[in-house]
């Protein structure tokens, strides 16, 4: 991710400016070191898993090109970086595709939904926790965000969508989290009142036949915050 754009897109709206340096840092490596750290680089990579697109879709993806789609939610920061890569092409890295990211908060709700049973709190009017990103040279997208609540019968997620440049739709999968790290923030101040997810990663219905494929890599605290690295991989 690039350091000024980084910077530009005002990191400091979500973490202290001890915890924005930090951060930097972590991103600053990033440019040269996640792409090794997930993305196999020897042609034998295989497709992500394909998972549900719903219940909360993205509705105007076109309108939310956005690295910082933290908005008004409060939370944990959560930088995340994703490498996109062609199984069509060796596991190449990805240039030039569209990758749709959106969560929930910390109460396990939904932007641009709501008003129903499924999910009480009205949103429909609001566009937090959801952004578009176009894949750079080396396949690089970044989302700076906050760690995801949870709601009932899923354990923490993030979906992704990737899309090529004319919008069609390439993957739609999601990306689950290390139940440690889930644990140590949901008992942190801001989460604790929503308590413990309800869901472990094996008993939830999305990940429980495919999680080795779909967990991701977290480092970081509650104070500095969290880096989270994964990389999908696509037929381009």
């Amino acid at each position: 991710m690039d350091r000024k754009k980084f910077i530009r897109n005002s990191i400091l709206g979500i973490a202290s400016l001890a915890t924005a340096s930090k951060l930097l840092e972590s991103c600053s490596k990033s440019d040269h070191d996640d792409a090794d750290t997930n993305a196999s680089g020897d042609g034998s990579c295989s497709v992500s898993p394909s998972e549900t697109k719903g219940p909360f879709p993205i509705k105007t993806p076109s309108q939310l090109v956005l690295e910082n789609i933290k908005s008004d939610r409060v939370g944990i920061a959560l930088l995340i970086n994703l490498v996109i890569e062609n199984k069509n092409n060796n596991c190449a890295p990805l240039a030039g595709v569209l990758v749709d990211v959106w969560h929930c908060d910390k109460d396990g709700n939904y932007s641009e939904y709501g008003g129903t049973s499924m999910q009480q709190t009205n949103y429909t009017s609001v566009h937090f926790l959801r952004g578009r990103q176009t894949s750079n040279s080396k396949g690089e997208v970044s989302f700076i965000s906050i760690f995801p609540g949870w709601y009932q019968g899923r354990a923490p997620h993030v979906h992704v969508e990737v899309l090529s440049n004319s919008g069609a739709s390439l993957l739609v999968t999601q990306i689950a989290f290390p139940e440690n790290v889930s644990s140590t923030v949901y008992s942190s101040t801001n989460y604790a009142a929503h308590g413990q997810a309800d869901t472990s990663n094996t008993k939830d219905n999305v990940f429980s036949d495919s999680l080795a494929d779909e967990l991701a890599t977290l480092t970081g605290n509650l104070t500095d915050g969290y880096t989270l690295r994964k990389t999908i991989t696509v037929n381009g």
